[in-house]
């Protein structure tokens, strides 16, 4: 029978976590050499000790079984060397190897197992010898693991001594459980987690209703104006002014025609996208919408029906400012976000499994949780997470995937977020200390979309330094060599989430 494996990146307290980085930073790997050569063959040589994992594959999914990943998969990098190990319990080597697409259909039909990234992706994978508790064996493939099949978790301190061709990757896998052992330095902020109850409004598209709401705009006058409207905050989002077209859709709002509840008191604003779709984006070009006189004014139901309108000069068009508006949907023909099964808030809150509480369509408000964190320069913030890409972390944190979002990764409409992979334990996402912003509200720099770096203490005797609370932090401490801060690719995509900063006490 085929068993297929699956890779796990995970954002949230109790769940699994695997975040692959890129390997700009000079220490690649902890306790690792500089690479013996810059030519696309390296040497890699490493010391380190792992803790495994539940197998998070598609096969073994609900099952027993544990593995500890080693050397990472990613495209175009083959591993050639060898690999001693000494385990807490027995385990068997597990060596991955890249497949064509006649490969994976072989594959299939003889039962050989495979293992899958991202399930486009796919890797043979075979085991050497049986299991055991301590080893040595050679290895040439796209990545290796250590694995058992029993429950019980384990550690393992392996040594890697091997040639890296391609472009290779880190692989840092942890469980984060909420009974973390006592002598772990914790860090316990008041209202680490907080309700933010936020209107929504009325949309459509396709003829059908949806529901959104409106976090952040570009300019500040039309941000003001919407304020004042919806009765709650509407922040400046200067840098999100110019996005590339790719990650934008269009919101058509109505100066004049058929009465209704829309943003001018007229019909309620029609949409291009849904999160059901591919090229959904909640980053809005707001088109205003004006009938000339004279002209029968009807519903418009979908963007099809306004086009032929404008094209047939009954209506006009008009651009205020390139005004964007970030306005996340939170219900949708066919679909609503995720309502999170706990809404108990309080200062250990798991922060996956849905970043919303409550949908109150009679009162037409919905309550996110408020995630508080630190900005640029050290202030409170609080921010909610409204949708994220790639597919994988977007639904272990609870939110749509937005594959137009990975367009923003290398441009200024997106800032930076610092997320903590080890340290002192607290409230972030990772399960340690809260997450600190590149830009916040007031900033020329702000935007509610975050490029995800991961922090890393080098040497855990380093987390003595205490809590990092600003970009100066995270600078002083990585020219010292102390730490690492590199971009999260998980599934060997780019990590980019829309995070509005958000007001939750108003």
């Amino acid at each position: 029978m085929r068993q297929s494996y699956v890779a796990a990146s995970v954002v949230a307290v109790v769940v699994l976590l695997s975040v692959m980085l890129l390997s700009g930073a000079p220490s690649m790997l902890h306790g690792s050499d500089q690479f013996a050569d810059a030519n696309s063959r390296k040497k890699v040589h490493f010391t380190e000790t792992v803790t495994s994992m539940p197998d998070p594959s598609e096969g073994a999914s609900g099952s027993s079984m544990q593995m500890a990943l080693i050397l990472s998969p990613n495209t175009g990098t083959i591993y050639d060397g060898s690999l001693t190990f000494a385990a807490s319990s027995p385990v068997r080597p597990m060596i991955l190897h890249a497949m064509t697409g006649e490969d994976v259909k072989a594959a299939a039909e003889t039962g050989l197992p495979m293992w899958t990234v991202d399930g486009q992706t796919v890797y043979a994978a075979s085991f050497v010898g049986s299991e055991t508790s301590a080893a040595s064996f050679e290895f040439t493939g796209a990545a290796v693991a250590l694995h058992t099949e029993s429950a019980e978790r384990f550690t393992a301190t392996v040594s890697v001594d091997a040639w890296v061709r391609g472009e290779p990757t880190k692989i840092i896998m942890q469980t984060i459980e909420v009974d973390l052992p006592e002598e772990e330095p914790r860090l316990l902020l008041s209202r680490t987690s907080v309700p933010a109850v936020i209107p929504m409004h009325k949309g459509i598209y396709e003829g059908e209703a949806l529901m959104y709401i409106i976090t952040d705009g570009s300019d500040a006058e039309y941000a003001d104006k919407i304020t004042q409207s919806q009765g709650w905050r509407v922040e400046h989002a200067p840098a999100m002014g110019e996005p590339p077209e790719s990650v934008l859709q269009q919101v058509y709002v109505f100066k004049n025609g058929v009465e209704g509840d829309g943003l001018y008191g007229y019909q309620d604003e029609v949409f291009s996208s849904t999160p059901a779709d591919s090229m959904y984006s909640a980053l809005s070009e707001v088109i205003e919408v004006t009938w000339k006189p004279g002209q029968n004014r009807i519903l418009f139901e979908n963007v099809d029906d306004i086009l032929r309108a404008e094209d047939g000069g009954r209506i006009d068009f008009e651009r205020p400012n390139n005004v964007i508006l970030n306005a996340p949907q939170v219900a949708w023909p066919d679909g609503e976000a995720v309502t999170r099964a706990d809404d108990n808030f309080t200062t250990d809150m798991v922060y996956g499994g849905g970043q919303i509480t409550e949908i109150n369509r009679e009162e037409m408000t919905v309550t996110f949780v408020a995630h508080r964190g630190w900005g640029p320069d050290g202030r409170t913030i609080y921010h909610i997470v409204t949708g994220a890409t790639p597919q994988r972390p977007a639904e272990l944190i609870g939110v749509e995937q937005a594959p137009a979002y990975a367009g923003l990764v290398d441009h200024s409409a997106a800032s930076d977020l610092y997320i903590f992979n080890n340290g002192i334990v607290g409230s972030g996402s990772l399960g340690y200390q809260a997450s600190i912003a590149g830009a916040a509200p007031g900033d020329e720099e702000y935007t509610p979309m975050w490029r995800i770096y991961v922090v890393e203490w080098n040497d855990p005797e380093d987390v003595a330094v205490g809590v990092l609370e600003n970009i100066s932090d995270i600078d002083l401490f990585r020219d010292k060599e102390m730490l690492t801060a590199s971009m999260a690719r998980p599934t060997n995509s780019y990590y980019v989430i829309n995070a509005p900063i958000v007001e939750p006490f108003q």
